[in-house]
């Protein structure tokens, strides 16, 4: 009598890196308070989406990943946009109030 082999278990399911999960995270804080946190999570999601195309970095993560890329993109324009917001026209209030000084 022989004794059967047990049934083959069920792959655990891969979960996303830390590092898109971050991006992610980076990539909303840079829509919704802090735009500087944008360009980290652009540059991060790049990254991780580099490293799960080469295969160091679990794929269950590709979607996350994306969002956060697309959110750090996002933000970044927001941040220059508001950047050439204050030097335009902050600077054009300074030198205004300088002209109505005299």
């Amino acid at each position: 009598m022989t004794i059967p082999s047990p049934p083959p278990t069920a792959a655990q399911p891969q979960s996303a890196s830390s590092q898109a999960i971050t991006a992610l995270v980076l990539g909303i804080l840079g829509i919704v308070c802090c735009q500087i946190c944008a360009p980290i999570a652009w540059y991060m999601a790049n990254n991780e989406r580099k490293a799960i195309r080469e295969g160091r970095a679990p794929a269950a993560g590709e979607g996350i990943a994306l969002v956060g890329y697309i959110l750090g993109i996002i933000g970044t324009i927001l941040l220059a946009l508001w950047l050439v917001w204050i030097f335009f026209f902050g600077g054009m209030a300074i030198l205004t109030a300088l002209g109505q000084h005299r």
